[in-house]
């Protein structure tokens, strides 16, 4: 009576058999299974998009922004004005005594230090919140259409019923042609 044998590791080459490769096939399939129930789980804990967004920081380019330009950009969906003051308003503004404004601030205080000709100011009237309109009636600042508040080239209120001035968000200087939002100290 014949026998037949069973094929040793002799018949193979490199020492692998039909049970090596299933093995490894197995394991594979096992370990891309895990990953594809796992990153579902994975992804759901990173916050979404909105999230991310409502938060970051923005950079704004600062380079194609003309002399009295103001640029309007949105930062945490809140309007923020980004005005290249001119070099006539820089010194009409430094020109204003602190005491003879409703909410005294220096000039030195609603810009930075070496970008001087720069200002980040929310733009939202502080009386009610309208949005105020720049240069309006010939006034060098903006003025606002809703109650009649105007605000200097700095975003300081100079006629009310506002309150107070045009708040500064957080900002910072990334070089002398970008600004990035949403970092750094205040004013």
């Amino acid at each position: 009576m014949a026998t037949t044998a069973a094929p040793s590791d002799a018949a193979h080459p490199h020492g692998s058999t039909r049970r090596d490769f299933l093995f490894l096939a197995t394991g594979a399939g096992a370990v891309v299974g895990a990953a594809a129930l796992a990153w579902p789980f994975v992804a759901s804990m990173a916050p979404d998009a909105e999230t991310i967004a409502a938060g970051a920081p923005i950079d704004v380019d600062l380079s194609p922004i003309a002399d009295g330009q103001i640029v309007n950009v949105f930062w945490r969906g809140k309007l923020i004005f980004v005005r290249h003051l001119t070099e006539k308003e820089v010194a009409d503004m430094k020109a204003v005594a602190p005491a003879s404004m409703i909410d005294p601030a220096p000039f030195l205080g609603r810009v930075k230090s070496g970008h001087e000709r720069w200002l980040v100011t929310y733009g939202n009237c502080t009386h009610l919140g309208c949005v105020p309109i720049a240069n309006a009636n010939g006034h060098e600042g903006w003025g606002c259409p809703c109650h009649g508040s105007q605000f200097d080239a700095v975003g300081r209120v100079t006629r009310g019923p506002a309150p107070i001035n045009l708040p500064i968000p957080p900002y910072a200087f990334q070089g002398d042609t970008k600004v990035r939002i949403g970092e750094g100290a205040t004013a």
